[in-house]
């Protein structure tokens, strides 16, 4: 582990002048979500995974969080490493995150994959997420986690894999009440940057999300994928938002296969 200038917490493994993939967690979450997946890109990639702003081990953002403020995070943490372009691979708020670097700074990326990110929602639908992301401003991480945690996994996950459960409700419950709820605004409100972008994304992308994923459904990444040209969509059955830590293969192959042919 090293830490940037800026704060920010980074790994960076695999071959020197491989081509560079960055892994972006979600909401809550830190680095360690890739743990499973960084040894199916390691042999052919750079692999950087990093703590968003105030996550983990990295430093409390010092302004608002907004879409622009984590991927200038990306940005800071590419130039300090020298590294001029990147494919990225987003999970959740990070499919948002690599979006929105993507249509900033276009010239910098090679290929996105946007895994269970949300994206434009029903009026109904986006009325509770703002009300969740209310919920936990009143209440810290703790006010939702239990709700969260039977939307992230299976029942039989939930029952079976007591030990990635509890690291995933540690590592939400450890991060700084305000910063955890000034990023869960960005996931509420954040889409709304995203819907037919502007720029157009022109780059390779791959759209995944897990048939049950009632927060990031297949009809979002379905229309994440019709607004981007070319994209391609996968949604990966029986799985719920957290799907990539229940079944991490089912994503580390057809991610590795696509980037294989559009990155490295």
């Amino acid at each position: 582990m090293a830490i940037a200038p800026d704060g920010t917490a980074y790994d960076l493994t695999g071959p020197e002048g491989a081509p560079v993939l960055v892994l972006i967690h979600g909401l809550g979450l830190t680095r360690a979500t890739w743990k499973d997946h960084v040894p199916a890109f390691s042999d052919r990639f750079q692999v950087l995974t990093y703590d968003l702003c105030g996550h983990g081990e990295s430093a409390l953002p010092g302004e608002t969080p907004s879409l622009t403020v984590l991927s200038d995070q990306i940005v800071r943490l590419l130039d300090h490493l020298g590294i001029d372009k990147a494919a990225l691979v987003g999970f959740s708020l990070g499919g948002m995150i690599n979006r929105r670097f993507v249509m900033d700074h276009p010239e910098r990326t090679t290929a996105l994959v946007i895994q269970n990110s949300p994206h434009e929602r029903s009026p109904g639908a986006q009325a509770l997420v703002e009300q969740r992301a209310r919920d936990t401003g009143a209440g810290g991480p703790a006010a939702t986690i239990e709700e969260t945690l039977r939307r992230w996994f299976t029942p039989e996950f939930l029952a079976d894999h007591p030990e990635t459960v509890n690291w995933v409700r540690d590592t939400v419950l450890a991060n700084d009440p305000d910063n955890y709820t000034g990023h869960r605004y960005v996931l509420a409100a954040g889409v709304t940057e995203l819907i037919r972008p502007e720029p157009p994304i022109t780059h390779p992308t791959l759209v995944m999300t897990c048939e049950n994923d009632t927060g990031s459904t297949p009809a979002m990444s379905h229309a994440i994928a019709s607004e981007i040209a070319g994209a391609e969509t996968i949604i990966v059955p029986g799985l719920q938002h957290l799907g990539l830590l229940e079944r991490p293969e089912l994503f580390t192959g057809p991610t590795r296969e696509f980037l294989i042919r559009h990155a490295g």
